[in-house]
């Protein structure tokens, strides 16, 4: 059709997600029926991308060097929660539960994707966890076999260096009927279980 549309297209399929043909639609819908949303979504995108950068400390998005999480005097600065993403760290702040500090390793190991220790910034999370301040580091990757394989990893580092180590705890959901919860769950919820 056009090399812009195709273009538009193109940088449309590169969202998680999104095949050709849902590219496609957006970009016809954006074109046809909001093209001040679209104009809207370019200049957010490009303030976005010039303006939010990594937190010298934790790793996580931020416009200023230093994130506010890090920089809030009040963080138990001896906890130190390891997360994937910030889409994880923002969960666990929802929470209203935990209050040390994050390092946001932006992945997880996948040595079949070519993601190694380096690429999710191993190499920072040591340096922030060895600072001599913090005592315990809370691993909180996902529970898929690569943030399970991503936690082991970390957790053996670590120990190595004298610190004390902690995991997520997994099982029912809050709410759950054990009738419908899956039996994987199930096992390790009575793995994990703890006296009342």
């Amino acid at each position: 059709m056009s090399k812009s549309l195709d273009f538009l297209t193109e940088a449309l399929r590169r969202l998680p997600g999104i095949g050709p043909k849902s590219a496609q639609r957006m970009a016809f819908h954006l074109l046809q029926h909001d093209r001040e949303g679209a104009a809207m979504l370019s200049r957010a995108l490009h303030q976005a991308v010039e303006a939010v950068q990594h937190c010298a400390q934790c790793n996580t998005f931020t416009e200023d060097e230093v994130c506010g999480t890090c920089a809030d005097e009040q963080r138990d600065r001896r906890l130190l929660c390891v997360v994937e993403t910030p889409a994880d760290q923002l969960m666990i702040e929802q929470t209203l539960t935990y209050k040390g500090l994050y390092f946001v390793l932006m992945g997880r190991l996948s040595p079949l994707d070519g993601i190694g220790p380096k690429d999710i910034h191993l190499e920072k999370l040591i340096e922030r966890a060895t600072d001599g301040v913090v005592g315990e580091v809370v691993l909180a990757t996902n529970f898929t076999n690569e943030g399970e394989a991503t936690a082991h990893y970390i957790s053996e580092m670590l120990k190595a260096r004298g610190l004390g180590v902690s995991r997520l705890a997994r099982g029912v959901p809050v709410g759950g009927e054990l009738e419908y919860v899956d039996a994987g769950t199930i096992a390790r919820a009575m793995l994990d279980r703890r006296a009342t």
